[in-house]
């Protein structure tokens, strides 16, 4: 699960000065604390193991050279939320103009506690994840920031830059294509 937004305790506004001014220390702490969390996002939302590798390093590699661009108007965690979402859609167009876009997720999506369920279990999780992975990106987003990242609906609009009531209908509509997707492969 991901580390909630208001509960890291290294982000303080000095270590976040010595990232902004270039300490290498600073930053590989930052890349520590938060390189799981940017993978895992980017795995979910690509399915590709490659893909998020590809990400996450792009992503440190931007924040090294933008972390100024953070004005501490949010948590960093907020911040570094929206920087993962709009570089995993930019990702994910770039690759469009090139690339069909695939949608069948990678099995290695699947945690271990996964693998060693029964194989309904696992069918139905696959299943879930595909129908997820079908759904545009602005939809996708908001339910990969709920459901596996645990955010509420407000720190969902202050990572997406919406309101918390556009926030719940995007889940609702979510939700809607999702049970009609999962109800006709049912049948």
């Amino acid at each position: 699960m991901a580390m909630a937004l208001a509960e890291n305790p290294c982000l303080d506004a000095d270590f976040l000065e010595a990232c902004k001014q270039g300490d290498p220390q600073a930053f590989r702490h930052l890349f520590e604390t938060y390189k799981d969390l940017v993978y895992s996002f980017a795995l979910r939302f690509s399915g590709d193991p490659s893909r998020a590798a590809d990400i996450t390093q792009d992503i440190f590699v931007k924040l090294y050279s933008r972390i100024q661009e953070f004005r501490g108007d949010s948590r960093f965690e907020t911040w570094l939320y929206r920087v993962v979402s709009n570089a995993c859609i930019d990702e994910q167009r770039r690759r469009k103009r090139f690339l069909p876009w695939l949608t069948s997720l990678d099995q290695t999506l699947l945690h271990p506690a996964f693998q060693e369920r029964d194989a309904v279990r696992e069918q139905a999780a696959e299943t879930v994840r595909k129908a997820i992975s079908k759904l545009k990106p602005v939809l996708r987003v908001p339910v990969l920031l709920r459901y596996m990242e645990d955010l509420s609906y407000e720190e969902i609009g202050e990572v997406l830059g919406i309101a918390a009531g556009t926030v719940a209908s995007r889940l609702n509509r979510a939700h809607k294509l999702l049970g009609d997707k999962l109800q006709r492969d049912a049948r």
